[in-house]
């Protein structure tokens, strides 16, 4: 009975199978070989510190104290400074700044900027941390680095302006406009800088003449190298108890009847931790914000995921995308529990663990000691802190973010249409908005990558032959073909080197791309048109009426001899396809070859072999072999259509595969036997699909071999024919 529906059913989905091919038992064998094992793997990859922490050692606890400590000794002022981009009071923080002021801007007076920041903190924390754990983290390799940088150059830009009249004590416009307002308006409130500007440039001009000058003694001092890198990470520290001093001797005699100081000071900070608990998560507030998460999103990923590759790179190790964004979701999770705003990684502050020797993720543990500390015990200290100092903190450490003239010409060099993302990334930024920036960033680069799959390049080939380990050059031992573009671009080869084209009737063609949906046509575009331009075509058509013709094709002009033109090409014999650069292969690619074979035979009146070179992928060969290619059985017995997309309800033989016969198994081992013959097998190829080849050198000869048999045969037959009539 099982046997009987198993036969039903395969005469109904039409299933044939004339040689083996892989199955999705094969697929699916190797998706995992041990589950249990891999099950443990899985666990073991969420928690990391399983695998250092009973490794751990004096040397590593030497580093990472040194790097700990160092990196809290920035993090506290620079953590206060990027309070003020996000408009938060200076326990809070930077990157909800641009989502605070839309939901303020729809919704004013609803929600206060510390439980919008961290609303945004849960939810994207949320959305990463899924990503990661359901091993999504390569969605973010969709992000080219340069669509990365534009964003990044535009953000610290827009940072910068908007940092400059706190630096200037310049007031009365929105420093969280457009970019190009900021700046004009920066320009135009120039006159009416304040006394802060004079602890804003002085922190700034500190800040920059200490990292010259230890640059420079580091350079002339190699021994003391490490001192001055030392000097020169804590001037961030420096220059803010220097710039607090003097805020204090200045101000704390002059304060006004009203309450003010004649410049702005952080006055109060809570001391400790004062907005621990259940974060208050609104409905109604992340509805407000829905249309602003993913743009959050993006920016915890893609800004993190650069900065572990960028370091990974420079040290010698491999990141997990996957596990950094579980970090990165388990951080703004548990940092909503102390009202945070989203956080995540730092190139500068990375760059400093980095060089100051660090050697494990516990000096995170070294650099929250130091927040807590000061948090507890550095509050009072805090109040006198200026405002413009802050804001040269926050230049100077964003000012490095901007790309470099380098870089962007390394753009420019390696890709001009990326180059182009990355300036436009840049424009959007800054004459619209960060958000607007990224989308343009990522939209552009997967409108980039459609076209490059949709119009790929295709080249028709010939050969050159290279003479190898040649005593003189006279009398070579050894040579090797090669098969190059038949009309090599300009600087791709040299140019005296002459392209031999491959026998008359055969055509060689190399797709570099999968052969998929989105650049199926233009493959059979190209070849139907070279086939038609370069090949002769079988019907003398000068002996067909004019009313017979199809609209399409008009006849010759006049003048012109039509079969005389015609006679001159040589006959189309066979096509070979290499599919060195072809991953994978989809219906509508079948499908496409199908209607090319069709095509073509039909202009040149007589059968075309189909070649393939160097197959890669058992699931290429499966597809072929589904389309009627590879085993060589003449294409009257092979279906027209393989997938239907309007089914046809009349002769069945014209769309759908035909049942197995005997007939179709006599002539598949009729072609293969002669195929054989003309052939030698070579030790690894599947003897059941010959028109399948290990390379394009054993496809053409192939090719040019089974044409020269079928023209020997092609004249026996017409001498005996003649013999015949006599």
């Amino acid at each position: 009975m099982a046997s009987r529906v198993k036969k039903f059913g395969k005469r109904v989905i039409g299933y044939h199978e004339s040689v083996p091919v892989v199955s999705v038992k094969d697929w699916a064998s190797h998706i995992s070989r041990d589950p249990k094992r891999d099950a443990r793997e899985y666990l073991e990859s969420l928690f990391p510190i399983l695998q250092w922490i009973t490794r751990y050692n004096f040397g590593w606890l030497y580093g990472d104290v040194i790097a700990g400590l160092t990196v809290g000794m920035v993090v506290v002022p620079q953590s206060m400074s990027y309070a003020q981009i996000a408009t938060l009071p200076p326990e809070y923080g930077l990157y909800s700044a641009f989502i605070i002021k839309h939901v303020q801007d729809n919704h004013p007076g609803v929600w206060e900027g510390p439980q919008i920041a961290t609303t945004v903190a849960f939810i994207s924390g949320i959305i990463v941390l899924g990503i990661g754990i359901l091993r999504l983290g390569w969605l973010v390799e969709f992000i080219p680095a340069p669509a990365v940088s534009g964003f990044m150059t535009g953000s610290a830009v827009n940072i910068v302006s908007g940092q400059v009249p706190g630096l200037m004590g310049i007031t009365g416009f929105d420093t969280r406009a457009a970019t190009y307002k900021v700046i004009i308006n920066t320009l135009k409130g120039l006159p009416g800088t304040k006394l802060d500007a004079a602890w804003g440039l002085t922190g700034l001009f500190g800040l920059y003449a200490i990292r010259m000058i230890c640059d420079f003694l580091s350079r002339k001092y190699p021994r003391r190298k490490r001192l001055f890198f030392f000097a020169s990470v804590f001037r961030n520290a420096f220059v803010i108890i220097v710039l607090t001093i003097a805020s204090w001797l200045y101000c704390r005699r002059r304060l006004s009847a009203s309450g003010k100081y004649p410049i702005k000071i952080l006055q109060n900070v809570p001391r400790g931790f004062k907005h621990v608990g259940t974060p208050n998560i609104d409905g109604e507030l992340v509805s407000a914000l829905a249309g602003q998460l993913p743009v959050a999103t993006i920016i915890l990923l893609l800004e993190h995921i650069a900065i572990s590759k960028s370091f990974g790179r420079v040290n010698g190790y491999k990141i997990n995308p996957n596990q950094e964004l579980i970090a990165i979701g388990v951080t703004n999770l548990i940092g909503t529990v102390f009202s945070a705003y989203p956080a995540t990684g730092s190139f500068s502050r990375s760059a400093l663990k980095s060089k100051s020797g660090v050697r494990t993720p516990a000096a995170g543990i070294l650099t929250s000691v130091v927040v807590i500390v000061a948090l507890y015990g550095l509050t009072a200290a805090f109040f006198w802190i200026p405002n413009a100092g802050l804001s040269a903190v926050i230049i100077h450490a964003v000012a490095d973010l901007v790309a470099s003239p380098s870089q962007v010409y390394t753009y420019w060099k390696v890709s001009p249409l990326e180059f182009i993302i990355w300036l436009a990334a840049v424009l959007v930024t800054i004459f619209s908005s960060i958000e607007n920036g990224i989308y343009t960033s990522i939209c552009a680069s997967l409108a980039l990558l459609l076209i490059r799959v949709a119009r790929p390049r295709g080249y028709f080939l010939g050969k050159v032959t290279l003479y190898l380990d040649s005593t003189t050059k006279s009398q070579p031992t050894d040579t090797r073909d090669v098969y190059v573009p038949l009309n090599p671009k300009a600087r791709l080869m040299n140019a005296d080197v002459k392209v031999i084209p491959p026998a008359p009737g055969i055509i060689v063609y190399r797709h570099e791309e999968s052969l998929v949906y989105p650049n199926a046509s233009l493959v059979n575009t190209t070849l139907r048109d070279y086939v038609k331009e370069h090949m002769r075509r079988g019907i003398d058509m000068s002996t067909v009426k004019l009313s017979d013709r199809p609209w399409n094709d008009p006849g010759p002009r006049p003048g012109h001899d039509e079969n005389a033109e015609n006679l001159k090409k040589p006959l189309l014999k066979a096509i070979v396809l290499d599919f060195a650069a072809v991953s994978q292969i989809d219906t509508t690619g079948v499908q496409t070859l199908i209607d090319t074979r069709n095509e073509v035979e039909r202009w040149t009146d007589a059968p075309v072999e189909f070649h393939f070179a160097t197959i890669l992928s058992p699931w290429i060969r499966r597809a072929l072999v589904a389309g009627g290619f590879g085993t060589g059985a003449p294409s009257s017995s092979l279906p027209k259509e393989i997938a239907a997309v309007v089914p046809y309800r009349g002769d069945r033989s014209d769309y759908a595969a035909p049942e197995k016969s005997d007939d179709i198994e006599e002539q598949i081992a009729t072609s293969n036997s002669e195929t054989s013959i003309s052939s030698p097998a070579a030790p690894i190829a599947l003897e059941d699909t010959p028109f399948f080849h290990l390379d394009i050198v054993q496809a053409v000869r192939a090719a040019e071999r089974n044409a020269l048999d079928t023209s020997d045969r092609a004249s026996v037959t017409g001498s005996e024919r003649s013999t015949s009539k006599l």
